[in-house]
């Protein structure tokens, strides 16, 4: 994958030379540390285009870790998680914490090569747009994002939106009146292609109503029963 770099931070040395060795046959330089506090010197001499998270750590768990990441301002930077913590909830307490997938353990290979794979290529494809169209701004209604900021308002005040809420107000915004499934949500915000059994995209839509609908009285994320989510501002 042309020298991509990734980063692993896991403690089960077993598990961390079958990743190392499965990622370094693709072409991948990976660096390697088993807690938080070896993983930053890392991450801030390289150029570092991925993370493979654990979250069963020593010192500090894998949730806080991506929180801190997020917090020193490596907004942008994919991370994957991994854990044998595989039910739901766990899923939804690791993408709130700003993960960008998760593979639960035990997994094959093969799946983590086609998830590492898809949120590099996502970044890529981000990376693109932005240099393509470095100032554009999306407006329906009174909802106005500037994408160059990064920021979103409705009726003119800020929207103190997460990096999710942001990305999700993004593909509602450039389509309004359009029906979207959950499983397209999230496909298109989370990356995720495959049912995870959790409620994540309700949590999300509701979390993203009640900031915007602080600022008025009028509904604009409609839930269509048994089908989806549409944004829709009558005048």
């Amino acid at each position: 994958m042309d020298g991509k770099k990734i980063l692993l931070i896991e403690d089960e040395k077993n598990v961390a030379e079958f990743i190392i060795q499965g990622l370094e046959e693709d072409g991948y330089v990976v660096y390697y540390a088993n807690k938080y506090s070896d993983a930053l010197p890392l991450l801030t001499a390289h150029a570092i285009d991925l993370i493979v998270l654990d979250i069963l750590l020593p010192e500090m768990n894998g949730l806080e870790v991506c929180k801190n990441l997020r917090h020193l301002g490596y907004t942008d930077l994919p991370i994957l998680m991994v854990t044998a913590l595989g039910s739901p909830e766990n899923v939804v307490l690791g993408l709130d914490s700003g993960a960008d997938d998760y593979l639960s353990k035990p997994f094959k290979l093969i799946e983590l090569k086609a998830r590492v794979r898809t949120l590099i290529r996502r970044k890529q494809e981000i990376t693109k747009q932005v240099k393509v169209a470095e100032k554009k701004t999306f407006t329906y209604k009174f909802l106005e994002i500037d994408d160059y900021k990064k920021i979103a308002y409705a009726n003119g005040q800020e929207l103190n939106l997460t990096s999710t809420e942001y990305r999700l107000l993004m593909l509602l915004i450039q389509a309004p009146g359009k029906v979207f499934e959950r499983s397209e949500l999230l496909d298109k915000v989370w990356g995720i292609n495959f049912d995870i059994g959790s409620n994540v995209v309700d949590v999300y839509i509701n979390y993203l109503r009640k900031k915007i609908e602080k600022t008025t009285p009028v509904k604009t994320i409609h839930t269509v029963i048994g089908m989806g989510y549409v944004l829709k501002i009558d005048s």
